[in-house]
């Protein structure tokens, strides 16, 4: 597996975690306040990797994987059920261009723009929403990311992040720009 690819599968098995998705979401400070309780993050968040939607048309019922790399859906601690309030993180793919990631959050929207539910983890199915949810994007940039994608999404206004920059290249990602050729 390249150093690039690694880099990515890495992050991708980091922010499945509550704890690193909140750690996340602390460096993009608008949506961190989305969250019910810091405090309680197994109660007031449900990360889903690779997240699958049933799409509800009643003439055409779909299910489907959506191509973002993680929903992160936010939970009333109390009350145990998803709230209105749903991230879906984008990760840098090795070799992907600008306009293939921002494509995967396009379709992501046309998605959602219709009638769904979640295919919930079977320890979160009970966590249900008819509230009509309100989809956020959070593009996270790794240091191989080429400056042109970086300066496409600050131009189209989308929220981005670099973990090395926040200081979670460290303790996520250890080595891994070592072995890049």
């Amino acid at each position: 597996m390249s150093g690039q690819q690694d880099h990515y599968e890495t992050l991708l098995a980091a922010y499945s975690d509550r704890q690193r998705a909140i750690a996340l979401l602390t460096h993009h400070r608008p949506y961190l306040s989305l969250v019910p309780s810091i405090r309680r993050p197994d109660e007031s968040l449900l990360v889903i990797p690779l997240p699958v939607v049933r799409l509800l048309d009643p003439e055409a019922p779909k299910t489907l994987i959506l191509p973002t790399d993680l929903a992160i859906l936010t939970c009333d601690p109390e009350w145990q059920i998803k709230l209105d309030t749903e991230i879906m993180v984008f990760i840098h793919r090795p070799g992907e261009t600008f306009s293939e990631l921002l494509l995967r959050w396009r379709h992501t929207q046309v998605y959602l723009d219709q009638d769904y539910e979640w295919l919930m983890p079977e320890s979160e199915s009970h966590m249900v929403s008819s509230v009509p949810a309100q989809v956020h994007p959070l593009f996270v940039v790794l240091p191989t990311t080429p400056q042109h994608i970086t300066k496409g999404l600050t131009g189209a206004r989308l929220p981005f992040v670099h973990p090395e920059a926040m200081g979670l290249g460290a303790e996520i990602v250890p080595e891994v720009l070592a072995t890049e050729p």
